[in-house]
């Protein structure tokens, strides 16, 4: 679990910054169509020669609405978000996810202890702080930021009661579906192509590779075997990881007030992690079986 947790809060805090250089030159729909249709690609066809079974009719329709709600709701309003905001103010109004996890779990019987409802509040305060300081977004990027979290919050907490694909095979049903609907978006919305910047094709594989294969697969691990507040608690530490990228190589600028933010970000993930003598948490339908 700890493995599954570092590779989230690290990999994923990358991709914000990620996710600006590729779509530079790249359209935002577009490129994570291509972005999640290359992975489910390579991850499907790697867990059929292994052996994994195909889903079945119904686990494909299933896995559509997960795909929909986290890759295009989530991933998709963050992208495009990110034509008028910064990498850095992105994870930070997505880390709100904790408190729409948390507030979603309880529609389906989930219980938040207090130290983890202490932990959210903390968090939420470091988020109030990083907004009063330098950082800031468009009224429309901010509210597609705050759009974003309700989706793949509510999705997150849907998909444990599904009756999805078991293992990775779940994440590669998504990533394909979700990425269909994201090419389909791409069409409808008539995105102009051009011809993409080295760097932005660098970027788009390392979100290939790293940020929808691994990382994914790693957070639908955590959907599935622990609490809702710890598998969204990635939104904490993500912002400090997309700042540190987007001070020190976008050109982002952090005042005092901001780094105090973070410190109060990362008290509010400690609060939330830290052990409290409960076992690890199983979801409905086949999510139980996911592996990491």
């Amino acid at each position: 679990m700890l493995a599954a947790l570092a590779v989230v809060y690290l990999i994923w805090g990358s991709t914000y910054f990620g996710i600006k250089v590729a779509i530079s030159t790249l359209p935002p729909l577009g490129m994570l169509a291509l972005r999640f249709l290359v992975a489910g690609v390579l991850l499907y066809g790697v867990l059929r020669l292994r052996g994994a079974a195909a889903p079945t009719p119904a686990q494909w329709g299933w896995s559509a609405v997960v795909g929909l709600l986290l890759l295009g709701g989530g991933t998709g309003l963050v992208t495009l978000a990110e034509r008028q905001a910064s990498s850095s103010v992105a994870a930070m109004l997505i880390a709100v996810s904790p408190l729409f996890s948390s507030l979603f779990g309880r529609l389906w019987g989930e219980r938040t202890t207090a130290r983890e409802w202490l932990g959210i509040g903390v968090g939420l305060a470091g988020i109030v702080l990083l907004n009063l300081g330098e950082l800031r977004a468009t009224p429309l990027a901010a509210a597609l930021l705050v759009l974003a979290p309700l989706c793949w919050t509510f999705g997150s907490q849907w998909s444990r009661r599904m009756p999805l694909p078991s293992g990775l095979m779940g994440a590669a049903a998504e990533m394909l579906t979700g990425g269909l609907a994201l090419a389909v978006l791409s069409v409808v919305f008539r995105e102009h192509w051009r011809a993409p910047s080295p760097e932005s094709l660098w970027a788009l594989l390392y979100l290939i590779l790293a940020g929808s294969i691994l990382a994914y697969s790693a957070y639908m691990y955590l959907v599935a075997h622990t609490s809702p507040a710890l598998a969204t608690s990635y939104a904490y530490v993500n912002p400090l990881v997309a700042v540190l990228l987007g001070v020190g190589f976008g050109g982002e600028h952090l005042g005092t007030l901001g780094w105090l933010a973070l410190a109060v970000i990362l008290a509010g993930v400690v609060l939330v992690i830290w052990p409290g003598g409960r076992g690890p948490r199983t979801g409905g339908g086949d999510a139980e079986g996911k592996t990491a």
